[in-house]
């Protein structure tokens, strides 16, 4: 791999399918860092934090390269729903969710060592979810199975028969990877994306 090539530091596919409609090309590479959350912090600052880390280490092996970092978390009642993981947990969530506002926040950054650039942003998507019946949610978590996404559901699919309002400024940010916000970044750092 060139090391003055794009790079997105995930493993994500949905982040994946995201950047490649940009139509630049970029090599994945999944970062290993502890995702613990630390005493005190704030959903916003832990999900900047983690993009940040993950395009760092990244950044480490690749000073030429410019690196995509991006992580996510749903935020419901002072509470940061992770990723499910089980069913149970997804229906746990699910049922928490009902008939309330989640926030989405996305941290996003773009690093190039050799140059110095790093920009961290933190993006905001509201989401209110439908007064569902356990009936509903089952159904749900049977046909789509959404265990590895925050919050227990997808956008992009059958999850948007969960909300009864999205509200935000890049509808990409809650599938993972804000485009609209990414694409101010790339220019900054000198990639032309139209």
């Amino acid at each position: 791999m060139p090391d003055s090539s794009l790079i997105l530091a995930s493993s994500s596919p949905f982040r994946k399918e995201l950047l490649s409609r940009l139509h630049l090309p970029f090599d994945t590479i999944s970062p290993d860092i502890d995702e613990t959350r630390l005493a005190g912090e704030n959903a916003q600052d832990y999900v900047s934090r983690l993009a940040k880390e993950k395009a760092q280490v990244i950044a480490n092996d690749h000073k030429n390269a410019i690196i995509i970092g991006s992580d996510q978390c749903a935020y419901l009642n002072g509470e940061i729903l992770g990723k499910p993981g089980t069913h149970e947990n997804a229906v746990k969530q699910l049922q928490q969710a009902r008939g309330q506002e989640v926030v989405f926040y996305t941290g996003l950054s773009v690093i190039q060592l050799s140059s110095g650039f790093c920009e961290v942003d933190c993006i905001q998507y509201r989401v209110g979810f439908r007064e569902l019946t356990d009936q509903q949610i089952e159904h749900y978590l049977i046909t789509e199975k959404p265990y590895n996404c925050a919050g227990s559901f997808k956008s992009e699919a059958y999850g948007i028969s969960l909300f009864s309002y999205m509200s935000g400024d890049d509808p990409t940010s809650i599938i993972g990877l804000p485009l609209i916000r990414l694409i101010t970044m790339l220019e900054a750092v000198g990639v032309e994306v139209v």
